[in-house]
């Protein structure tokens, strides 16, 4: 069986990480948008650590990304998985990916606020992050890019995709952040 130890301490270490961001969403000292973009930032670091050199370097030993990974000794999450599965096991706020065009429907916006800061997002990208408020939820959205060639081939490919067309770089949705004001 195949050693997950190195998987579980990259999401160990999400999760450490983003719990000291609570605290500091709470402070008078750091606002809400600033541990909004905090949390979201590393996330995204994390999620580009994984999808990079996680997976790349897993391929090498032909242990290939795969949406049913725990049912394959030789296939590990996808990134979108371990960002979603890093997200699970926080308790204060919501971590997850949204998107206009998901593969899952799980995934489309929960709101109009959020379709309307992801459109804004989409319409340029290279804002990167944005934060908001929603009824009784502070927001943050970050630019989730193909930022490899997997990522592109994975989407396009996915039968449930309702995008085949795109290409590494391309805007692909956002990692959400949504925590109580």
């Amino acid at each position: 069986m195949r050693d997950r130890i190195g998987f579980k301490a990259s999401a160990l270490a999400v999760i450490v990480v983003m719990a000291i961001a609570i605290p500091l969403a709470y402070s008078a000292e750091f606002s809400r948008d600033a541990a909004a973009k905090y949390i979201l930032a590393t996330a995204k670091a994390f999620r580009t650590v994984y999808a990079k050199q996680v997976v790349a370097q897993a391929a090498k030993s032909n242990v290939k990304p795969d949406e049913n990974w725990t049912k394959d000794d030789h296939s590990i999450m996808l990134p979108a998985q371990f960002l979603k599965a890093a997200g699970s096991e926080l308790k204060d706020f919501e971590l997850g990916l949204i998107g206009l065009t998901p593969i899952y429907k799980e995934n489309l916006p929960k709101t109009k606020a959020e379709e309307d800061a992801l459109k804004k997002l989409a319409a340029n990208p290279a804002t990167g992050i944005l934060t908001f408020e929603d009824g009784n939820q502070f927001k943050g959205i970050a630019a989730d890019l193909a930022i490899a060639d997997s990522c592109v081939s994975c989407h396009n490919a996915h039968p449930a995709s309702p995008k085949k067309d795109f290409k590494k770089g391309d805007l692909m949705g956002a990692i959400v952040v949504r925590f109580a004001k």
